[in-house]
């Protein structure tokens, strides 16, 4: 069963409940123990200067951190500058998808995506609780009228408005209990069960991609469409008509991603690319279809299999997943060999104009301004060592020989890791770090205002939001923290006091905050290919797979690691970094806050966990609790500073804060932010109630052009979520 409403909006008159709840009774309880709260007052620790404060906890120019590199790169690439340009093409290119969609398609906006139209997923990641088995709620909208908080009727190819958010609204905004107990806590005459201002839905914003259904073959006439089966659309569709499919998850920007240990929100995208796919060695374990997964390399005069591991590398990891995924960018059963087939003969970005001035690509640009000059093909044997691309033969899509002359060529089946690595090198330019808090933390004392100041205090003191978001990554899932390197890094498994007060292993930088009940998407905690994701799970299970760092007499509370100890991961999810976050809503791993007001106003109640009977809503299998200590009120509406003859509070000086986090490089997209045109899928014609579709009874698109820019950058700067007001709640 499903979490259901908690209440409609007032164009429903319904009755909220919580029924059905398998797993816990739903009468209100007494608060589980947790460790002491600390009283609103004035912000911790920042008499004096804040900037010295701030030092002192790890942060300064981001410009001063290292930008992490693999140690083994030069083993693969013989022309960095190449490759780069190879990987910008390939990321803004729409012919690399089945269907027009390209990877930037999800990342066209400060790296991340503002589109409102067809952008909602159900409860897909749902599972089973404790077994663990998938069960998807497949229907939109909250569990009893399917309506989105506005009051519309919730589906595919809805568009979203202001009005929708948050997923999970509240009697009193500043109580997260305040629709569980019973009482009438806005005075308007209606107890909470009863109370139309209560509302919840197991949603989430995220990036519409492909139609998804079974590959046949490319698109050997160079169109952008390749030949696939009908979609069956059985979950996203309107009216029966197939539409474009939804994530699960939010879209997390690419950038300044390079500087993540891990990535994706639950963090599969390996730090260890294996050349393949984005699981690190879980990807090159045997199974029956390929007994020995790798890479294809010319040594010693024959073509053979070798298996790769290169360090730093989570953004490669991360490049090869979207590409041959049927809900991003693949028909379903596409391989990379395909991908490779179908793009290494073709000019690079052949339907997109190309800025003549382009930080990257003007060098490679058409004289048309359409497209580069030359090939794919051309592009990797410039950038990639000839041991990758240069032998003969026939392979299948695995590797394997074979004697067909069908068969897949060298560099066709080594395709993932030209791409990983190109994109990986093209997106570790993509760092931002010209901003405000970056120009205070280097000597300019009217780089912040006043208002700013006191939001650096609140973030270093009173709003814990040091405690995750570290350094100047503002990431506690940094490869400076959480990589095996030398001294001086913090480790990736870490024990602490949860937040029920029993003690607990976990992974560094990934945290059960409360967004969601933990049954609807368990994050960390899954596993693939038969590993737990979570390395403080492999240490717990025995079940270890993965090369990481934990020095026990150092935890914050010292001891070995024993089989069976508690471990805090199900429902946690990677520290997302915060440079140009203004610009990058909705937000949490289900976008399901449209505002950083509603950001900061989450964290201010004490997030969103629920306590019932038993245990929390954090809570999952034999754990009561997966809460994070540092989720607790924090009374920053009652912390109010008179600034310039107005009172401020310190919940808005925290939202102004992080306003001076936005790079205006990223806002005006000037170099190296700069990119080709692309034409992003927006939906389709009509609404979530009827649209136009095409002979095959698929939707036809709707396409929104992102016009090319050169490294000047534009006149039109990138806005917000819904053009919404940051402060606005």
């Amino acid at each position: 069963m499903r979490i259901g409403v908690l209440g409609v909006s007032s164009l429903a008159l319904a009755i909220a409940t919580w029924s059905g709840l398998s797993w816990a009774e739903t009468q209100p309880v007494e608060e589980a123990e947790a460790p002491a709260e600390e009283q609103p007052g004035e912000a911790e620790g920042v008499e004096g200067d804040v900037r010295a404060n701030a030092e002192e906890k790890g942060f300064g120019p981001l410009a001063e951190v290292p930008n992490p590199r693999p140690s083994n790169l030069s083993e693969f690439v013989r022309d960095e500058q190449a490759a780069i340009a190879l990987g910008k093409a390939l990321f803004w290119d729409a012919q690399a998808g089945s269907d027009a969609q390209a990877c930037a398609s999800c990342h066209f906006h400060a790296g991340a995506d503002p589109r409102v139209k067809n952008q909602l997923s159900p409860g897909l990641n749902i599972v089973e609780d404790p077994e663990r088995a998938p069960d998807p709620d497949l229907d939109f909208g909250d569990a009893v009228y399917g309506l989105t908080a506005s009051g519309a009727v919730a589906g595919s190819n809805y568009t979203l408005v202001a009005a929708d958010f948050p997923f999970h609204r509240l009697e009193d905004p500043e109580d997260r209990n305040s629709c569980h107990d019973g009482k009438d806590n806005d005075g308007d005459g209606y107890r909470d069960r009863k109370d139309y201002d209560c509302f919840d839905m197991n949603d989430s914003v995220s990036s519409q991609g492909t139609f998804g259904g079974e590959f046949d073959s490319i698109d050997r006439t160079y169109g952008l469409f390749d030949e696939c089966d009908p979609p069956d659309g059985e979950i996203f569709n309107v009216d029966g008509d197939p539409v474009r499919k939804v994530e699960p998850r939010n879209t997390l920007t690419v950038i300044n991603a390079v500087f993540n240990h891990r990535n994706f929100w639950d963090g599969r995208a390996s730090n260890i690319f294996n050349g393949v796919n984005p699981l690190g060695e879980r990807g090159l374990l045997s199974t029956q279809d390929n007994p020995y997964p790798g890479v294809l390399a010319l040594e010693n005069g024959y073509v053979r299999k070798v298996q790769t591991r290169i360090d730093n590398a989570s953004l490669a990891s991360q490049a090869v997943g979207p590409p041959t995924n049927n809900f991003e960018m693949s028909c379903a059963g596409r391989t990379n060999a395909d991908i490779g087939r179908k793009l290494l003969g073709r000019a690079p970005l052949a339907f997109q104009k190309v800025h003549s001035a382009d930080s990257v690509l003007a060098q490679y640009r058409a004289s048309s301004g359409v497209g580069l000059v030359g090939t794919y093909e051309g592009l990797i044997r410039r950038a990639f060592e000839p041991k990758y691309w240069v032998g003969e033969g026939r392979y299948d899509a695995n590797g394997d020989p074979v004697r067909s002359r069908d068969g897949f060529r060298q560099i066709e089946v080594n395709f993932p890791l030209f791409l990983g690595l190109a994109v990986q090198l093209y997106e570790a330019t993509l760092v931002s770090d010209q901003t405000p808090f970056d120009d205070y933390m280097a000597g300019d004392e009217h780089a912040l205002d006043d208002v700013q100041k006191f939001g650096l205090e609140t973030f270093l003191g009173a709003g814990k939001c040091v405690n995750c978001h570290v350094g100047s990554e503002f990431t506690g899932a940094s490869v400076r923290r959480r990589a095996n390197q030398p001294d001086g890094n913090e480790e990736a498994v870490e024990r602490m006091v949860m937040g029920d007060g029993g003690v607990a292993l976990y992974d560094g930088g990934f945290y059960n905050i409360g967004v969601r009940p933990t049954f609807e998407d368990l994050g960390l905690g899954a596993e693939f290919n038969g590993f737990p994701l979570a390395f403080s799970r492999q240490l717990s299970t025995g079940s270890i797979i993965d090369d990481f760092n934990v020095k026990e007499d150092e935890l914050e509370v010292p001891g070995p690691v024993a089989l069976g100890e508690r471990v805090a991961v199900d429902g946690a999810f990677k520290v997302p970094g915060l440079r140009n976050v203004e610009l990058t809503g909705p937000y949490f791993h289900n976008g399901g806050r449209s505002t950083l007001a509603q950001v900061v106003a989450f964290y201010n109640r004490g997030g969103d966990r629920i306590n019932l009977r038993y245990r929390d809503t954090t809570g999952f299998g034999d754990e009561d609790s997966n809460l994070d200590p540092d989720i607790q009120p924090l009374g920053l509406d009652e912390i109010v500073r008179e600034i310039d003859g107005y009172e401020v509070t310190a919940e808005e000086a925290l939202v102004e804060f992080l306003l001076a986090l936005t790079d205006e490089r990223v806002r005006y997209q000037q170099a190296p932010f700069d990119h080709p045109e692309l034409k992003v899928p927006n939906g389709h014609p009509g609404d979530e109630e009827a649209i136009t579709s095409l002979l095959d009874d698929r939707a036809a698109d709707k396409f929104l052009t992102v016009p090319a820019v050169g490294a000047a950058g534009s006149r039109s700067p990138l806005g917000t979520f819904l053009a919404l007001d940051p402060q606005d709640e």
